[in-house]
């Protein structure tokens, strides 16, 4: 008896919604665009050991980063898309009386800072597993989201930006630190940067204006919104 030939199994595009647009992926991207930007891969957990590279502090300022977010000894933070938790625990030395919540996506990397918040024997910072288009955090709890070389990966920028929204206290703000993507020189793949025209006009249109721009870091913005 013949078989049957073996079918061919053609993938369709997604179709386009009002928030979102499809097109061929470029190199890095995801091939879904928002508001004319495309959107870039993800880091997987297997990119955590450049977190953690030794060469961040000299590349990168985290030092005179973590220094400049000014906050009260209780405040509570979101550190959405926390990775390996370098920004986490070193906002956590400074927030004695309050709460760093580690937000992260990635099982491998929830596992990574559980291991990593028992090593340091920590009692600020509290792992929240997210997810693509929330970060899991009661309304009204947060004085300040941020979010280091992270936004440009976001797969729901849109919803994720009203969820942070509700999450935030009334005068609560939303801190990005992006690669310069006005910068050609720096060596940072282009969809992994974003510029402050393109971060305005997608801040703005979930309900977020700018309220301090920082340029002091090497390579990255420093960019504070807060709600219009």
């Amino acid at each position: 008896m013949a078989s049957c030939p073996a079918q061919t199994v053609v993938k369709k595009k997604p179709a386009d919604t009002a928030v979102y647009h499809f097109h061929k992926a470029s190199a890095d991207g995801t091939g879904k665009y928002y508001l004319g930007r495309e959107i870039a891969h993800v880091m997987g957990a297997s990119g955590s050991e450049w977190l953690e590279r030794g060469e961040r502090q000299q590349e990168e300022n985290t030092s005179l980063a973590i220094a400049s977010i000014k906050l009260p000894p209780n405040a509570v933070v979101a550190d959405i898309g926390a990775g390996t938790g370098y920004y986490s625990f070193k906002l956590a030395a400074k927030l004695p009386k309050g709460r760093v919540y580690a937000v992260e996506l990635q099982d491998a990397l929830i596992v990574y800072l559980n291991n990593k918040k028992k090593l340091l024997n920590d009692s600020v910072v509290s792992i929240v597993k997210s997810t693509e288009r929330s970060p899991n955090l009661p309304n009204n709890s947060i004085d300040l989201a941020i979010m280091v070389d992270v936004y440009h990966e976001l797969e729901y920028p849109h919803e994720m930006l009203q969820s942070i929204r509700n999450c935030l206290k009334s005068d609560g703000q939303i801190l990005l630190i992006e690669y310069r993507a006005e910068d050609s020189s720096i060596p940072i793949k282009a969809l992994h940067k974003t510029s402050v025209q393109q971060l305005d006009k997608e801040l703005n249109a979930n309900g977020f204006i700018l309220c301090q721009q920082g340029e002091f870091l090497p390579i990255q913005h420093f960019l504070y919104y807060k709600k219009k």
